[in-house]
């Protein structure tokens, strides 16, 4: 029986080792140049490192999995993470209890409520009562206005844009649950976040070794442009470019974003159609800088400064020793945007110029010298938006046509999307397929 597969990222590069493992021949395509998706990856100084930045949490039990399955659980390494918040021309720590307590821009009782709301929903092991309410509500509601206003409703903004104020509280409830579930020992022990030492690359190269040598055939440059559909039943892929126009299946697994799928399978019916349809995302922006000198000691800074027009500062050299990048020091400025946003029509050096002046407000003594080398990825359908009542709207894996389904990451729910979630649904929706098969 033989799977063709949509999409090379880790959702339909994880399904295709496990169809392998069940031995089914498998066919993957990806339009792009290389595999990997949003795992992507390039170099600096000589050490490879991804176009966008990646960790993970020690409860990302499917990726670690995966990692010790491949042999690469001994590149895997634990390092503590320094957090940051950027409000009113000054860098807060933002790691422990005692941070919290000396967040001078919201007052003493505020400081206390954000600290109880965050215990609260760390112990909050069910998201569905969140499910009805938007983050913003429920944030002012138990939180405060002045919380909302200063630490979450900017970050909330630069993530989903317009669309903020619609974000459902189950998604929120998702970030800070699973995100402090990951310490141990407790609400003040510190962050612990993973790195694969030579990047996640590592992980895309070792899983298409493993494919390939089963029998797979993993195809790059080459979109798929329609599914063959007869009788009701997939039964074919037709892609440009290499040998052979058409491809016959016996199923075919998407791992694309809704819209490129409905543009690939327009016999899907209408009902289907409009749960596709209905899922709106944020395109990622990332410009990643090689430089001289370091910006801040934070790893992870969230800005919460509208005024400033990106959402985030990440300083990957203070996770990572400079030292795997020939010295530089290696930080990403980040933006979650909506399609329409003129930020991505914008070049590199038109971006440069917009951006450089804020790094000055986050350390004076910024110059463009600091800069050795500059990059700029974008990333198309990168965050599904998340509003309330989401569950119902999430489209099924196995669609109205027989032999066709669907895994993307607008299927990650209430989860956030994330490599560790992207593996556990394409290992999912393989078994699925398979037993479907068998």
């Amino acid at each position: 029986m033989k799977v063709g597969i949509i999409g090379g990222g880790l959702a339909g590069l994880a399904a295709a080792y496990r169809l392998c493992q069940r031995g089914l021949q498998v066919h993957l395509l990806e339009a792009g140049p290389d595999l990997g998706g949003l795992v992507g990856t390039f170099e600096i100084g000589g050490g490879r490192i991804e176009q966008f930045y990646h960790h993970i949490f020690s409860n990302d039990t499917a990726i670690i999995a995966l990692l010790d399955e491949l042999g690469l659980a001994d590149r895997l390494d634990w390092r503590q993470s320094k957090v940051g918040i950027f409000y009113d021309d000054r860098v807060y720590d933002f790691v422990t209890p005692l941070d919290l307590l000396r967040f001078t821009p919201i007052s003493l009782i505020d400081r206390l409520r954000l600290g109880l709301v965050g215990l609260r929903l760390r112990r909050q092991k069910n998201w569905q009562p969140y499910e009805a309410i938007t983050a913003k509500e429920w944030i002012i509601k138990h939180a405060g206005q002045r919380n909302y206003d200063v630490v979450w409703g900017p970050l909330l903004r630069g993530k989903f844009g317009q669309r903020a104020d619609d974000v459902s509280m189950a998604w929120f409830w998702s970030k800070i649950h699973l995100r402090f579930a990951s310490r141990k020992g407790g609400a003040g022990q510190k962050e612990q976040l993973g790195y694969l030492m030579g990047s996640f690359g590592l992980l895309i190269d070792a899983l298409a070794k493993r494919i390939r040598a089963m029998g797979g055939v993993l195809e790059t440059g080459r979109p798929v442009q329609r599914v063959v559909v007869e009788d009701g039943r997939a039964v074919a892929l037709e892609a440009g470019g290499g040998k052979g126009k058409r491809i016959a299946c016996d199923a075919v697994l998407a791992t694309v974003p809704n819209q490129t799928f409905l543009g690939l399978a327009p016999q899907l019916p209408e009902d289907y159609a409009t749960k596709l349809e209905a899922v709106q995302y944020q395109w990622a922006l990332c410009l990643v800088l090689a430089l001289k000198r370091s910006l801040s000691p934070i790893y992870w800074m969230n800005i919460s400064d509208r005024s400033i027009p990106f959402l985030a500062l990440i300083e990957h050299t203070n996770f990572i020793e400079r030292s795997h990048y020939g010295g530089l020091h290696v930080a990403y400025l980040s933006n979650y945007l909506d399609e329409a946003s003129p930020l991505l029509q914008m070049g590199i050096d038109e971006l440069c110029d917009l951006y450089f002046p804020h790094l000055k407000r986050i350390n004076p003594q910024f110059s463009q010298e600091w800069v050795a080398d500059r990059w700029l990825f974008r990333g198309p359908f990168a965050q599904p938006i998340i509003a309330t009542h989401y569950s119902q709207a999430i489209p099924e894996h196995r669609t109205p046509i027989e032999g066709l389904y669907l895994a993307n990451m607008s299927q990650i729910y209430p989860e956030d999307r994330g490599q560790n979630y992207s593996i556990r649904l394409g290992e999912e929706v393989a078994a699925m397929l398979a037993a479907d098969l068998e």
